[in-house]
């Protein structure tokens, strides 16, 4: 694990002037770190601002890079007006991350810097990732990756560097709560925020609300399912996701498992072969 660390940062300080995709979460502020200690002003980290973003998450984002020394820029994305994106196909990642990874290009060539790289390590290799043919029609690269750290690795050195990222649960844009097929707007997208936002105000850990029409599909960790049903907890959240609108307020008794939304890609094929 040292050893790959030592290669990260070897890989970092050969890329020159860099910019770091970031978002706040473990990966990405692993990297942005490490590529701020090897490089110092000649990195920064680009986080995007978009309705698929929490509000919570960006402003603990652009803290948690004042508070370890990351130069932060904020800038602003449109994938909600390309009707791709919104239409919210299988691919729809790829959609994001082309307009993303577009514009780190445009600034990278208006202001000179020469390596673009973002936090996709060896671990995302088994999940859907429509996103990595973005980064590579982009010349984006994934240091992470290519010195074969995986996430579990990332956690630990994020812990010997003292991040408080390294025990954060994973994240994902809210537009994954969405089914796919089902048109992704801003209004859904709100609406999806604030109903985590009462989860998340209950001190729930691992939370996602899978959007179903009227009906909310509530995933938490399987060891905290039964708070739902002590101090009339599970009444209060029922009452403030009708207060959203939704007319069914459901839990997974599967629990939470990030990347659910995919499963219904792993039956398609599971149909074809």
């Amino acid at each position: 694990m040292d050893a790959k660390l030592g290669q990260l940062k070897s890989l970092l300080r050969g890329c020159g002037r860099t910019l770091v995709a970031y978002s706040g979460g473990v990966d990405s502020t692993f990297l942005a770190k490490v590529a701020a200690d090897m490089l110092g002003e000649q990195m920064l980290a680009v986080i995007a601002d978009t309705p698929s973003l929490p509000r919570r998450e960006l402003a603990q984002a652009l803290a948690l890079a004042e508070q370890l020394h990351i130069p932060v820029r904020v800038i602003k994305t449109n994938e909600m007006a390309d009707p791709r994106y919104a239409s919210n196909p299988v691919d729809r990642c790829y959609f994001c991350k082309s307009e993303l990874f577009g514009k780190l290009v445009a600034l990278a060539r208006a202001e000179g810097w020469q390596t673009i790289v973002y936090g996709e390590n060896l671990s995302d290799s088994g999940d859907s990732r429509p996103g990595t043919q973005a980064a590579a029609e982009c010349g984006v690269r994934a240091p992470l990756r290519e010195v074969g750290l995986t996430k579990a690795e990332i956690r630990a050195l994020s812990r010997e560097l003292g991040l408080p990222t390294a025990n954060k649960p994973q994240m994902a844009c809210l537009s994954s709560r969405i089914p796919y097929g089902e048109s992704v707007t801003a209004e859904t997208l709100a609406k999806i925020e604030a109903a985590e936002n009462v989860l998340r105000g209950a001190d729930f850990r691992d939370v996602r609300v899978r959007h179903h029409g009227d009906v909310a599909r509530i995933e938490v960790g399987a060891d905290e399912m039964l708070r739902f049903f002590r101090n009339g907890l599970r009444e209060s959240v029922v009452e403030a996701f009708k207060k959203l609108g939704y007319r069914y307020v459901t839990l997974d008794l599967q629990g939470f498992r990030s990347g659910s939304g995919n499963e219904v890609l792993t039956k398609e094929k599971g149909k074809v072969s």
